[in-house]
């Protein structure tokens, strides 16, 4: 006779509610009652909630199925497990790069190398496969690497080796076919680090100083190589002249290859958690305007514009300490207002910035506002944007600024130096600004470049700035913001966990990483961190031994991560899944030879109707 359940379902879900997940996977194991009842989803999405506190008005991952497989994923698919650790860098490393498929990654440091590494080998450890010394080229060290779309060329950026204080530095560009040096480019200040705009073409920039605080920014497209039967054609062209006031200056350049997003790649939803708001805000965002940054110039700079192409292939002055432990490379170009501020006062400084906005809205072309406005669902064609770090009120980077690259921008053939401009437009207007309010630290795009993540630490609120040498204190939180490229405005600012604590004058680049589903970054409190992008929920801490400078995900594997640090090392992380999955011995196969099975099975048929008909 079958015994009822001891205890009713109801009375072992409130049991169930009550117990840890872990103990609650257990006790499923214990009879088929537990187990059916341990896969409730009412009680999973309870713990679900409580275990990772997440508010309930956060609903479930729009491509979750169950809540049992969406705790699951959080829990058991982090990249949080250390498996290997890289020590082949010699010192600090600055930052980490994967090629588009996956299967290699470069690593940049203060060693003075870049080094390619391979992500396939069969026993599923990373292996060095190329370092390049970059020391022959009078470089300090090397701070950011890039592959182009296609994975045959790799972009590195470093800072010269020189006096203290100077800010220039070089872009090369690496052959990953034989490593061969195809071509080296100017990059004025070195914290611009530059960029591919396709597969061929690469951003760099310039700096000029036409006054104690006011600055010219040009950024130009270089072609990554010269065709031997084109050597008439450009390889250089100006894409934008862009005046800087209160000693900012244009960094971090990034290229946004912005698609329609009427199916956007990422598995993600802020609209769907936002939409209140976003219906409240619909109609101005209709009707919105770009933010216009009012730039002038003095008008010096444009006959020395006319051959710089010839001359910004090398530069003499360097940057660093020769015979010590470089410092970390903080932000670019200030000594040059110092120098200034020790000759002219403060008064002739104001009447300087107040002359130069006049100049820059009376010789500043205009933006044509087509080019920026949001499009209709189903409407508008693709669009690329070219982003980066500017500011308006000092030096420290505070904001966002955004210029379309139309079509025929996007190779070096045409007018090399701005002769579309008239004579009276010395300058570029930016198409659109987002004041971030506090020092920008770090930048990263999504898979699918719909969204731009931002780490930044924050002013204090109401703050005032009097003196564009002297921005106010910054926080030692890291705020990392959101930024819908769709709508060109920010839709977040609640991932919060980082730390950072240098000053102002000291702060540098954290670089971030962004995967279709987390988005990960390092810090100054030495370890790295990991974020759900949906949940805004902070998953996993990375420990390191020093300041953690770079993570990357494998565009091929989000469950394979990987953090460069002070300490020199690059460790790479794996989730707790596929470190069970490498663990488990694989079955070996069957051995299946065909001619031994045929003639056993036919002895067994003989033998059988042998003894059936009593014959011997």
């Amino acid at each position: 006779m079958e015994c009822g359940p001891a205890l009713p379902d109801s009375l072992v879900l409130e049991i169930f509610l009550r117990l840890p997940h872990d103990a609650v996977l257990r006790a499923g194991l214990t009879c088929r009652q537990w187990l059916a009842v341990s896969r409730d989803e009412f009680l999973w999405r309870e713990l679900f909630y409580s275990y990772y506190r997440i508010p309930r008005a956060v609903p479930r991952h729009p491509a979750a199925v169950s809540w049992y497989r969406e705790f699951r994923r959080l829990f058991d698919c982090i990249p949080c497990v250390e498996v290997q650790t890289l020590r082949e860098h010699s010192d600090q490393v600055l930052h980490l790069a994967f090629s588009h498929r996956g299967h290699r990654f470069s690593s940049c440091s203060k060693d003075c190398t870049v080094k390619l590494w391979d992500t396939e080998r069969p026993d599923g450890n990373i292996s060095l496969v190329h370092s390049s010394s970059m020391r022959q080229f009078n470089w300090g060290y090397t701070q950011f690497s890039q592959f182009n779309a296609d994975d045959t060329l790799l972009l590195v950026s470093g800072v010269y080796l020189g006096p203290h204080h100077s800010s220039s530095g070089e872009i090369a560009v690496i052959s990953l076919e034989n490593y061969t040096l195809l071509s080296r480019v100017r990059n004025k200040p070195y914290d611009v680090f530059g960029c591919w705009l396709n597969e061929t073409h690469l951003i760099s920039g310039n700096l000029h100083w036409i006054g104690n605080m006011t600055s010219c920014s040009v950024l130009w497209l270089n072609k990554a190589f010269q065709d031997v039967e084109s050597e008439n054609v450009n390889v250089v062209k100006r894409l934008f002249k862009i005046q800087n006031i209160n000693a900012s200056t244009i960094r971090t350049v990034m290229v946004a290859h912005c698609r329609r997003h009427d199916n956007p790649d990422l598995l993600l939803d802020y609209e769907a958690q936002s939409q209140a708001r976003r219906q409240k805000g619909q109609q101005q965002q209709h009707h919105h305007q770009p933010l216009l940054f009012d730039l002038g110039t003095s008008g010096s700079e444009e006959e020395e514009e006319e051959g710089e192409g010839e001359e910004r292939q090398r530069e003499a002055r360097c940057h660093g300490l020769p015979n010590a432990r470089l410092p970390q490379p903080t932000i670019s170009g200030l000594e040059h207002v110092i120098q200034s501020r020790k000759k002219v006062g403060p008064r002739e400084l104001e009447i300087e910035t107040q002359v130069a906005q006049m100049m820059g809205r009376a010789h500043t072309k205009a933006p044509d506002s087509s080019l920026i406005e949001p499009s209709e669902p189903g409407e508008g064609e693709d669009k690329t944007y070219l982003l980066f770090t500017t500011g308006s009120l000092t030096y420290s980077p505070h904001q966002i600024g955004i210029k379309r690259i139309k079509p025929d921008q996007m190779t070096t053939c045409g007018p090399v130096l701005g002769e579309e401009r008239s004579s009276e437009e010395f300058f570029d207007s930016l198409d659109h600004v987002i004041d971030i309010h506090g020092h920008i630290i770090g930048m990263g795009l999504s898979p699918d470049h719909r969204y731009l993540y931002v780490n930044s630490r924050a002013w204090p609120a109401g703050c005032v700035i009097s003196d564009p040498m002297s921005p106010p204190p910054i926080a030692e939180e890291i705020d990392l913001h959101v930024i819908d490229l769709k709508s060109l405005r920010e839709e977040r600012r609640s991932l919060r966990a980082h730390r950072a604590f240098t000053p102002n004058d000291e702060c540098f680049f954290i670089f971030l990483d962004v995967s279709r589903d987390f988005v990960a970054s390092g810090a100054e409190d030495k370890h790295g961190y990991i974020w759900d992008r949906h949940y805004n929920i902070c998953l996993a801490r990375l420990a390191h031994d020093d300041v953690v400078n770079s993570v990357a995900f494998s565009p091929a594997d989000q469950e394979l991560l990987l953090s460069a640090s002070d300490d020199s090392t690059i460790k790479v992380w794996r989730s707790p899944r596929m470190v069970r999955l490498a663990q488990t011995p694989a079955r070996p196969p069957r051995p299946r030879n065909l001619l031994s099975s045929w003639l056993s099975r036919n002895k067994n048929s003989t033998s059988g109707s042998s003894s059936v008909n009593g014959k011997p």
